[in-house]
Order: structure tokens, then sequence, then C-alpha cells
């Protein structure tokens, strides 16, 4: 075990489509967390802000620009990118300053304010870009995607798109309860069903929208955190980045081929699943000890693979873990309290963060109508392009 740091404050901007800049969404997200934390900016040693490529020149350098925001106040500064993992990749990288002693305290920002439509990469030609390949040379998009992943479970596990509605109708009502989500309503599985075909055989209700949001962590040494009279915070106890192992034989976006396995036998493990085993057993617990998840549902079906991936269930029984309520609200293992991004959309630097919000309030007591009873233990699991594995397991 790498060991612990606190999480003092956590704080967010709603999600939506607000229409002003990702920097005004991360100082808001900023603030509240700090507010949370009860500390003011002049306390915090160092501030990591996840990039965003879609926000001009200075999203590259989010840390600084966070950081030009509050006040420049001689804080260390960093900035990650690492696509939908970046928030996670914030989070490691504060955790190694405190961990370190470079740092008593660190602020992790990260926000985004996203285009209309679904995600395209930027503009001039890129050949050594997988993602701009798999756009230009397949047509490839994110939904196409979502909907070849969602055929493939139909083909080899059986599910239906019943099975792949119930997901949506889930993390709707639990949306409905978050006052930070995009989408606050309840629908029915009539109601995904009767929405746009996107991507066969995947309907509008089936997957994510783009949106505006912003996240914040206030995270702390444990004896700071003491030392504030912070007898039993919430702690962060692993959090796992790992990329894929060769041969990668399983295809996933935005790569367009497998490695060969002629030579070299593959791993008895997918990427994603690795990205759960690694924060397993740096956190020394197991799924059988979780009280709930937050995953990244791209697509509804999707979340049925996190399911699998993280251990919650066999291969292949992800649906049927879903049909027997285990993953709802009072079921065995809760998953995406807040809403998931069904309910919030993609704000990409700040997703990862946003799940590791929900978690801290849930293992406080916080989280209100979305309270899962006695949380003990919580782990976030999303991906990030170009093989970026993301996980966080927080306890209490």
């Amino acid at each position: 075990m790498t060991g612990e740091v606190a999480v003092l404050g956590a704080g967010m901007h709603p999600w939506g489509k607000w229409g002003r800049g990702f920097v005004e969404y991360g100082v808001a997200a900023a603030r509240a967390a700090l507010a949370d934390a009860g500390l003011e900016w002049r306390d915090v040693g160092s501030i990591v802000g996840a990039d965003t490529v879609r926000g001009g020149y200075p999203g590259y350098v989010a840390g600084a620009t966070f950081a030009k925001a509050l006040g420049w106040q001689g804080a260390r500064v960093a900035s990650v990118y690492a696509a939908c993992a970046s928030g996670a990749q914030a989070v490691a990288a504060a955790r190694a300053q405190i961990l370190a002693g470079l740092a008593d305290v660190v602020l992790v920002v990260g926000a985004d304010a996203a285009p209309k439509g679904f995600f395209r990469p930027a503009g001039g030609d890129r050949p050594d870009d997988p993602d701009w390949l798999r756009f230009r040379v397949l047509g490839a998009t994110n939904p196409t995607y979502f909907g070849l992943y969602a055929r493939r479970r139909m083909a080899v596990h059986g599910d239906t798109v019943e099975d792949f509605a119930q997901v949506k109708v889930k993390n709707a009502a639990l949306g409905a309860l978050n006052p930070y989500a995009r989408y606050r309503k309840r629908v029915s599985a009539e109601e995904v069903a009767a929405s746009a075909v996107v991507a066969d055989p995947l309907r509008l209700l089936d997957i994510c929208a783009t949106s505006d949001g912003g996240a914040a962590l206030v995270l702390s040494s444990m004896e700071f955190a003491r030392r504030r009279g912070v007898a039993e915070p919430v702690r962060i106890r692993a959090v796992s980045t790992v990329t894929p192992t060769y041969p990668n034989t399983v295809l996933d976006l935005p790569d367009i081929a497998t490695d060969s396995a002629a030579a070299v036998e593959p791993t008895d493990e997918t990427f994603r699943a690795s990205i759960a085993r690694a924060a397993y057993e740096e956190a020394g617990v197991g799924p059988e000890e979780l009280s709930l998840a937050e995953v990244y549902d791209l697509s509804t079906a999707l979340e049925l693979q996190w399911y699998e991936d993280l251990g919650l269930c066999g291969e292949g029984e992800g649906a049927k873990l879903l049909r027997e309520g285990a993953t709802a609200p009072g079921g065995r293992i809760p998953v995406n309290t807040s809403g998931g991004l069904a309910s919030f959309g993609e704000a990409v630097p700040a997703q990862a963060i946003a799940q590791v919000c929900e978690l801290t309030w849930q293992l406080r007591g916080d989280a209100g109508a979305r309270q899962v009873q006695q949380a003990r233990v919580g782990i976030t699991a999303n991906q990030g392009l170009f093989g970026h594995g993301s996980a966080v397991i927080a306890v209490r």
C-alpha cells in the first residue's frame, strides 16, 4: 500500500450548457471545495489542473489558468492531460506531491465547456494520431463505437435493448436526485425505446451528451487533516493509471487494429479489468468489500461491461446483475449513485474528479436522497483514450 491522503473538500459547478468559459466553472468548483474543506486559497500549497483541449491555449495549462483566476499566491502548479482519465491523473499527481512531502494541501480542478454534438478532433492533418485516423479513415464517431460495442455484447452475452434501457432508467432516477446533474428527470424504458436511433441498437437516451461543468477536490496529508481536527476523513487509498498489456487483442477506441497474438499469448484479463485489479491490489481490498461504484457510462451498454471489469459479477453476467437490482439503490452494490454520465454528460477534464466527489459525499453520509447506507469503500472507473487507465478507491 502506497499511503493514504485525506479528502478535505469536494465541490462542483452544475453540469449543463451554460455558454460560458471553462475557467468560470473550474473556479466555482474550486471555491466550493475550499469552502467545504474550511480552507482559504492561500492555504493551498499546490494546484493541479486537468487540461481541456477544447478551451484554447489556456486549457493546455489548466493548473496555472485556475491559479491565476483564483489569484496568484505562489503555489506549486501542474497541468495534466489524459483524455477522459485526466481527472484521475490529476488526483494521482496531487497524491504523489503530498506523499513526497512537497505540499500539505493540494487543490485538484477540472472543467470544460464542451462543443455541441459529439466530440470530433481538432482541424489539421495528424496521421500519427489514432483518434484523428478513426474519424477520417473509418468515420467511426463515438456513437458508432458505442453501437458496435453494444452489438458485441448482444452477440456474445445475449444482452438485449431492454437491458440497455434499464441502465438509463436506473441512472436517470438517481440523477433526478442530484442537484449538480444536467438531466434531472426520471425516464421510463418506453421513453428510451421511443427516442431516436443514433447508432443501432443504441438510441438517443442510451448515449451520454457533451456538457459544460467543473469539479474540484482539496486533498491533504493525514497529518494536516488531524491538525485541522478532522479525525476520520474520507481517504484516497489507491489510484490506478495503468496502460494496456501487450498484446492487446480487443479492439478498443480509438485504435482501429489489434496486436497480433501469434508470438505472444494475450493475458487473461482485458485492459479495463487490469485497471480495476491494480486499484484493488494497491488498496488491499476486493470487489466484495465495495459499498458503491461510479463508472464511466458513455453508453448504457458500456456500464454493463464495467460491472464485469470491476469484478462485481462474472463475464457475461452484467445484465443479470442489473436485472436482479444489485446495482440499484438498496442493492448489493449500487452503481452510479450520482446519476452517471447519463445524467451529467461529458465534461472531460472534470468527470473523473466528479466521480471522486460523489464517493466523498457518499462515504461522509452527505449524499441526501441518494445516500448508500453505511458506505465505507467506493471505487471510480473510467478509461481515457490512448491507453490511460483510471480508477480511484476511497475509504472511510
